[in-house]
């Protein structure tokens, strides 16, 4: 198991950005695959990002594309996720995931997960 924390609580106007940061409190980068996931209030976790541990690809969901952009610091066993252009609906409690079995295209809530950070984009 790998302890994660986020950074990055915020609240921002539609269309604006902002950036999270997740910390892990050891090495991921010989195997992990780190992703984003958030939740919003009264629904379901849902995927929104992942970076692969060795060749740094990445993955989105459809509703993110474009708009985030997730990326790693090995040396620094950090990801982060830059969100621009945010929407009201993506409101949501942002967690990290740490998944040593999964790849960027299969990532579903296996493994580590941090606390979360709440992100509101006010209309």
């Amino acid at each position: 198991q790998v302890k994660l924390v986020e950074a990055g609580v915020g609240l921002v106007q539609a269309g604006g950005s902002l950036r999270l940061s997740c910390a892990a409190s050891r090495r991921t980068s010989n195997s992990y695959t780190m992703g984003w996931f958030r939740q919003a209030p009264g629904k379901e976790r849902e995927f929104v990002a992942a970076v692969s541990w060795s060749t740094y690809s990445t993955y989105y969901a459809d509703s993110v594309q474009g708009r985030f952009t997730i990326s790693r610091d090995n040396a620094k066993n950090t990801v982060y996720l830059q969100m621009s252009s945010l929407k009201p609906e993506d409101t949501a409690v942002y967690y990290c995931n740490a998944d040593p079995s999964a790849t960027i295209r299969t990532m579903n809530g296996q493994g580590s997960w941090g606390q979360g950070t709440q992100v509101t984009v006010s209309s």
